[in-house]
C-alpha cells in the first residue's frame, strides 16, 4: 500500500511539472522555398512581422510596379509608366509594388499602422529611425527588418528589407517579380536605419515648399545635404540665431537642426513661430 501510494506520488509531480513548465519559445518560422523569411536572430517582433508580410507577397509572386503600393491605404496597387524606363511599359496593368511601396506596406502589416508613407528617401530620414548604420559598416551591425537604402544623400532612389545572412527582400525594377535578393554593398549602397514602430520621441513638426535645402551648416552657402521635395514630418534637435535668410516673404535668422539628415534647415519654412515653441537653443 505504501509502494503504490508512492508511485501515484511520482506521477502526481511528474505531471504538475509537465503542466508548470514554462513554454518553449518559437523560433522563426522557416523560410518558404523562395528564401524569404527571417535569416538571423535579433529583430524585434516588429521587424519579425514586416518581414513575413513581405515575404508573403513574394511567395505570392506580386509584381513590380512602378509606382505601385503608394495609394490612400498599404497596399498593391497598378503602377504607372516609368518616362525613363521602357520596361515598366506593362506596370500600369499590374497590381504590386515599387520598392518603398513595399516597405511602407511591410511595416505597415507590422504596426498596426501607416507609419512609413513615402518614398525611399522618406523612408530613410524617418522620425521613426530607432539607429542608422553608414556604408562603411557593412552589414555587421544589422538585424533582420533593418531597411538599406541606395543612391546619393541628393537621391535616395531604392530601399529594401534586411532579411539577415546578407539577404534582402526587395521590389527591384520593371519587369520582375518582388525577390529575394544578396545584399548589395558596393556601388551606390548608402547605408540602412533601424525601425522605431513605437513612440515617435523628440520635438516633431511638419515642413512646407518644394525643393528645400537643408545645408551643413546654418548658412545659406554651405554645402547641400538633402532637399525636401514636398512637405515632410522632421525631427528638431535644437535651433540657434545664425545667418539672416529671406525667402518666399519671409525674413527669420532661427536655423534648427535636425538630427535624422544631420543638417540644418532655416526656420522659413518650418511649420509654426518663427522661433520653435518648445525646442532648446543648440549650444
Amino acid at each position: 500500500m505504501l509502494r503504490r501510494t508512492g508511485i501515484i506520488g511520482t506521477l502526481i509531480g511528474l505531471i504538475a511539472l509537465l503542466l508548470w513548465a514554462p513554454a518553449a519559445v518559437a523560433a522563426p518560422a522557416a523560410p518558404a522555398a523562395s528564401g524569404c523569411g527571417v535569416l538571423a536572430s535579433g529583430g524585434s517582433a516588429a521587424a519579425e512581422r514586416a518581414i513575413a508580410a513581405a515575404c508573403a507577397q513574394v511567395d505570392a509572386g506580386t509584381w513590380y510596379t512602378w509606382g505601385g503600393g503608394h495609394g490612400a491605404q498599404p497596399g498593391a496597387t497598378y503602377g504607372q509608366v516609368d518616362p525613363t524606363d521602357p520596361a515598366s511599359e506593362h506596370d500600369p496593368e499590374r497590381r504590386g509594388f515599387d520598392c518603398s511601396g513595399l516597405v511602407r506596406y511591410a511595416y505597415a502589416q507590422a504596426a498596426g499602422s501607416d507609419i512609413l508613407n513615402g518614398v525611399a528617401s522618406q523612408q530613410y530620414y524617418t522620425v521613426r529611425a530607432a539607429a542608422r548604420f553608414t556604408a562603411a559598416e557593412g552589414t555587421a551591425p544589422l538585424l533582420p527588418g533593418d531597411l538599406l537604402a541606395y543612391g546619393t544623400r541628393q537621391d535616395l532612389h531604392h530601399i529594401a528589407i534586411y532579411l539577415g545572412a546578407g539577404k534582402m527582400v526587395e521590389a527591384k525594377q520593371s519587369g520582375t517579380r518582388l525577390m529575394v535578393s544578396d545584399v548589395r554593398l558596393g556601388g551606390d549602397y548608402f547605408g540602412a536605419v533601424r525601425v522605431n514602430t513605437g513612440a515617435v520621441t523628440g520635438h516633431v513638426f511638419q515642413t512646407w515648399g518644394t525643393g528645400v535645402w537643408t545645408k551643413e551648416a546654418p548658412s545659406v552657402r554651405a554645402g547641400r545635404v538633402y532637399a525636401f521635395s514636398d512637405s515632410t514630418t522632421i525631427r528638431v534637435e535644437c535651433q540657434k540665431h545664425a545667418e539672416v535668410v529671406t525667402s518666399d516673404g519671409y525674413t527669420n535668422d532661427a536655423w534648427a537642426y535636425l538630427p535624422d539628415y544631420k543638417a540644418w534647415m532655416t526656420n522659413i519654412y518650418i511649420k509654426g513661430p518663427a522661433w520653435l515653441d518648445g525646442v532648446p537653443t543648440c549650444p
